[in-house]
């Protein structure tokens, strides 16, 4: 089983390629360039050099959601064109949750957190046990606030933050949450092998996907949808 997996969904941009549970090769950049750019030489790069085709791939996966409108928008319109004459079926992977899969640690809470903007996270909580992650909640968007006292019911347990969001959270939950644990920069940010491994974990399920049913997941509307909505409430 060879997986194919990208990830858009924020400023980091990667690709990776697991061949039965194992990662053949993977490309990370952070460098906040448009990733209409980047991604597709990273894909061509990561197959030229692992000695792979489009045509050996079984399933390609993606961070459908949450994240950056215009970045869960570029991933997922990238997979379609890729997978679209070849059939091939689709994972369509939760941005959280490969933060969850892409972590080390063996046991503990998982605080996956990406900046929303006006004092709310995209979040979902995992627990990590044995290398696998149990889903404590679904993905939503919800304030620092109510995501803090949450959290109180973990207390005794480690909670580890990962995502763009998580220094915005440390800071707040300082003195507040006990068991707080700041994951390592190199570790902290959604990467296409997380999104790999969550992706084995749809296709036990049998949860994949085709190039047709495959959509973007957001959370909440555009921001510009959200001016709009509000310039109309002004006008009425």
């Amino acid at each position: 089983m060879i997986i194919l997996a990208i990830d858009t969904s924020a400023s980091p941009v990667s690709a990776a390629v697991l061949r039965d549970g194992c990662l053949v090769g993977e490309f990370f950049l952070n460098t906040k360039t448009t990733h209409s750019q980047t991604l597709m030489p990273m894909v061509e790069s990561i197959l030229s050099l692992s000695g792979i085709g489009l045509s050996d791939i079984d399933v390609f996966a993606v961070n459908a959601g949450p994240g950056s409108f215009t970045g869960v928008r570029i991933g997922v319109a990238s997979i379609k064109g890729m997978t679209l004459a070849q059939e091939k079926p689709c994972a369509a992977v939760s941005t959280l949750a490969a933060m969850a899969y892409g972590l080390p640690y063996t046991n503990g809470i998982v605080c996956a957190v990406m900046d929303a903007r006006c004092s709310q996270v995209y979040n979902a909580l995992f627990r990590l046990k044995n290398g696998s992650a149990e889903r404590l909640t679904e993905d939503r968007a919800l304030s620092i606030e109510e995501l803090s006292a949450e959290l109180l019911s973990y207390a005794g347990e480690e909670i580890y933050l990962a995502g763009d969001g998580a220094e915005l959270c440390f800071q707040n939950f300082a003195g507040k949450v006990p068991g707080i644990v700041m994951t390592p920069m190199n570790i902290r940010y959604q990467h296409a092998y997380g999104t790999a491994r969550a992706a084995e974990r749809l296709i036990e399920e049998n949860r994949l996907c085709s190039s047709d049913e495959l959509m973007p997941v957001y959370l909440r509307v555009p921001q510009a949808e959200r001016e709009r909505l509000a310039r109309q409430q002004q006008t009425t």
